[in-house]
């Protein structure tokens, strides 16, 4: 595979997602960012906007083995992970892996769950192994968590610590659909299902080739340095308690790599870097305690950023590196 066949690749999935989910072209560009660069994605946002079935949706799109978990308070660690059980059959203990062996896990209202639920998910998605009693099992690949939870809800939630917050790739919100793609949405889903109707169009081996290739997109001197300036920006800022941490300007640069390629780039612009800025570093900022939404404050403080950090030049090597 070459680098601009992962835009091709995108484009399929994107095209199949488009059959259920009606506008939200940027939120699915993100969620095949996050895809491509074998990421995890939370998506954050009131219930009915169609978290679960955009996450369903992507899943469906690609021939990989795909489990849901739905987080309650009372789910234990190992109906995440899986268990072992004495077989009386065979007269000795067997492993029995839970739904986080998959392809693709929906882990949906993942902020319903306990602290200690939700931190059974954080060795597989960093580390792409579980360990049970011990032994340490790796998990197939590609592995992908695709998260959602209700941003409004109080009553019997768990937030998420800052440490599992991390593990996302990328926090995205889908918000409310403008009149005509209200009615479309209506049209759409009036006499069927569309989620039932659409297949898988990439193959597992399509999306780890293009996970391993996509790492060769061009990045110069000047776009990393445009991203360290963002993230020093963040730790600088006085409305900022937490800024950006190493793991996050890697994040960064993942996913800037990532977005390029499915543009059908083999270089990264800057615009790339402005694109992704919010959807990856939003959720690793603290903001320090005033009034006001936190995720509005959140979003209008990156974007004041972006305008001090100095735009670096167009890459001068990009018309070579596109050949």
């Amino acid at each position: 595979m070459e680098l601009t066949e992962i835009q091709t690749l995108a484009e399929k999935v994107r095209k199949n997602i488009s059959e259920v989910i009606v506008g939200k072209t940027e939120v699915i560009d993100h969620l095949l960012v996050s895809l491509i660069a074998s990421g995890h994605v939370l998506l954050e946002d009131v219930p009915g906007m169609g978290k679960t079935l955009l996450a369903k949706s992507m899943a469906k799109s690609l021939s990989c083995t795909f489990n849901r978990i739905q987080f309650t308070p009372d789910l234990l660690p190992t109906d995440i992970t899986g268990i072992n059980f004495f077989s009386q059959v065979k007269g000795e203990f067997q492993f029995r892996p839970g739904p986080v062996f998959s392809n693709i896990l929906l882990g949906d209202e993942i902020n319903r769950a306990t602290p200690r639920t939700q931190s059974s998910l954080l060795e597989s998605m960093e580390e792409k192994q579980v360990t049970v009693d011990g032994e340490t099992r790796k998990l197939d690949q590609p592995f992908m968590v695709i998260a959602t939870q209700n941003p409004v809800e109080n009553q019997g939630t768990f937030p998420l610590p800052e440490a599992q917050l991390d593990r996302f790739l990328l926090k995205v919100k889908l918000g409310y659909p403008t009149k005509s793609e209200s009615i479309d949405i209506l049209k759409r889903f009036k006499d069927k299902d569309p989620l039932e109707e659409i297949e898988a169009v990439v193959t597992k081996e399509e999306l780890l080739e293009a996970q391993h290739i996509y790492r060769n997109v061009h990045v110069s001197d000047d776009i990393l340095g445009y991203i360290i300036d963002i993230v020093e920006q963040t730790r600088q800022n006085e409305s900022i308690a937490l800024g950006v941490s190493p793991r996050g300007s890697q994040a960064l640069l993942k996913a800037v790599q990532a977005y390029a390629a499915i543009k059908g780039r083999t270089y990264v612009i800057p615009d790339d870097v402005k694109q992704m800025v919010k959807a990856v570093l939003g959720h690793r900022i603290q903001v320090k305690q005033r009034m006001g939404s936190r995720e509005n404050r959140i979003d209008s403080i990156l974007e004041e950023i972006l305008t001090l950090v100095t735009v670096p030049a167009d890459d001068p090597t990009k018309e070579w590196v596109a050949k």
